[in-house]
């Protein structure tokens, strides 16, 4: 049934990718009013997590972000799903790399690099880095369930040769990176919501205690990597700019959370200047109210 289903969406969504960008927007806004108006799509958990993150904001406010919100994530969709046609040179145009020296003072460590990064604007499209970067860029993903639209998932991300990386074979990855003397970039999305039996650290991510990954950190002290936030910026629809801001250069002498600590304001600055960018369908708040695990760390 999954093959079957695969086959039939397969051809729509590669013409969907091959449509000219005017057409290609008006559908995405064609597809917000079907998502948002009529089927309602995870509206109850949209407005959940918007209103737990900003306490302060009155009903208007919080439906005005909601209404952003899924006009972007139509918009987000669509470009990933564009990215099954785009060129490079397209990809260049509209998602570029800003202050590239930063990254390039960090690749004169010798060393690899841990890029840490959010569910904010497009955090797909970042692969578009290793044009203007001499470093090799590799994104770790987890897998899709229906194995043959992870199949089409890591063939979009794969697409420019990058390589990629399953969340559960990171550390056997990297550690034989490491042995090889292999340098690369690893770009991690890390503001999911951990299992409760992983749940080691909890923090304040927008004001609420909540359990938080520390993946990241970990493996830079662990291999003495470079750690940095991949800023993102919506310009305007179809355009980005990125920058990778250091955290440091030497993850071994940082305090023990630093790392993650520092990487969650970067992140919560961005959320709270535009709202309305940032990934609200997914329950990153819903261990709040859950029982800390014996040994765990608050801070």
């Amino acid at each position: 049934m999954q093959l079957i289903v695969y086959r039939l969406v397969y051809p729509i969504l590669w013409l969907i990718s091959k449509l000219p960008w005017r057409l290609f927007y008006m559908l995405s806004s064609c597809i917000y009013i079907l998502i948002y108006y009529i089927i309602g799509y995870r509206k109850k958990i949209v407005s959940t997590n918007l209103s737990l993150a900003f306490p302060e904001k009155s009903a208007k406010e919080i439906k005005k972000i909601r209404k952003d919100f899924y006009k972007h994530m139509c918009d987000l969709f669509m470009e990933m799903i564009k990215s099954m046609s785009i060129s490079k040179e397209e990809m260049i145009k509209r998602f570029k790399i800003i202050e590239p020296e930063d990254f390039k003072n960090l690749q004169a460590k010798n060393k690899s690099i841990v890029v840490l990064m959010g569910h904010y604007a497009n955090y797909e499209w970042a692969i578009a880095a290793q044009f203007e970067l001499d470093f090799p860029i590799v994104a770790v993903y987890k897998r899709i369930r229906n194995k043959y639209f992870d199949q089409l998932a890591h063939q979009i991300r794969g697409k420019f040769n990058n390589r990629l990386i399953e969340s559960h074979k990171v550390i056997k990855e990297i550690t034989r990176d490491k042995i090889n003397k292999n340098l690369c970039a690893y770009g991690m999305l890390s503001d999911q919501s951990p299992k409760l039996k992983h749940a080691h650290y909890w923090t304040d991510f927008m004001g609420i205690k909540i359990p938080v990954i520390t993946g990241g950190e970990v493996l830079s002290k662990r291999l003495d990597m470079a750690v940095a936030y991949l800023k993102v910026e919506k310009v305007k629809r179809g355009y980005y700019e990125a920058k990778f801001v250091t955290i440091t250069d030497n993850a071994k002498s940082c305090e023990e959370h630093y790392i993650t600590k520092t990487y969650i304001r970067m992140l919560e600055e961005q959320i709270r200047n535009r709202p309305e960018l940032y990934l609200w369908t997914h329950k990153r708040w819903k261990h709040r109210d859950a029982e800390i695990p014996k040994g765990a760390i608050l801070d």
